[in-house]
């Protein structure tokens, strides 16, 4: 009988992707916090913003799930290349520093938020520098989540125009998070949410490295910052059906 597990395979490097406000970067600070729990080292790159500001974010993250600050405080490693441009601008650096970091830690983990800081007015030469990144990280082992910025909203729940051009191709997956406005009574009676009000949906696009969940998913923000991947929507759908007295057709 097959079934979803759920998690990440141990050495998958996943992209996550989708337009601004879908939370990408609380679901791989979420991944860095509850890798810290146990105690494994996980690097988190900040390309984005700087690190007493990410450092702040993670802080208020392990509050949220209950994981005690020392843990965050001896397990992430925080590599701060928003302020240190060097590291972003220079790819070589970047990997010297990644393998000191992964050797003197013994990391496990890496998140990186974003790649798209990496390439900023030049994605021609994205794959000159995922591809690098990418084989760096399995050389290590590394568990990895890397953030990446889609650059509109056409086809909203694929990896298309997301980090660059045919990064998705060179990653093990993709996972995407995406924001849909509820403004008709079909949606409303669908997501279970009022008109007027924004949803965000998640999928997985595409993972080389096992079978996977291809079903559209809801995903929620609690308003203390956490992800949270809720029903799915063909449920919703078959549920919505029910009430009302339709009959769903397969």
């Amino acid at each position: 009988m097959r079934r979803v597990l759920g998690g990440i395979p141990r050495y998958a490097v996943l992209q996550v992707t989708g337009v601004s406000d879908t939370g990408k970067s609380l679901m791989v600070e979420q991944f860095a916090v509850e890798r810290a729990r146990p105690g494994e080292p996980c690097i988190f790159l900040t390309t984005e913003a700087p690190g007493p500001f990410v450092a702040g974010s993670l802080q208020l993250r392990a509050q949220a799930m209950g994981v005690p600050r020392e843990a965050i405080d001896r397990a992430i490693i925080l590599i701060d290349a928003a302020t240190h441009t060097s590291l972003t601008h220079d790819l070589g650096t970047l990997l010297s520093t990644l393998a000191f970091a992964i050797r003197t830690y013994h990391a496990q983990a890496v998140v990186i938020d974003s790649l798209t800081g990496f390439y900023e007015a030049r994605e021609m030469q994205a794959r000159e520098i995922v591809r690098p990144l990418y084989l760096f990280l399995k050389k290590w082992h590394q568990t990895a989540l890397a953030v990446s910025q889609k650059r509109s909203g056409h086809e909203l729940l694929t990896a298309e125009a997301a980090g660059g051009f045919a990064v998705g191709h060179i990653l093990d997956g993709s996972l995407v998070l995406a924001k849909q406005p509820v403004l008709s009574y079909q949606r409303a009676k669908l997501y279970r949410t009022p008109i007027g009000e924004t949803v965000r949906l998640f999928r997985i696009d595409g993972f080389r490295m096992s079978g996977h969940d291809t079903v559209t998913h809801l995903l929620e923000i609690t308003p203390e910052g956490l992800v949270r991947i809720g029903p799915r929507l063909s449920d919703l759908a078959r549920g919505a059906a029910v009430s009302t007295g339709e009959e769903e057709v397969e």
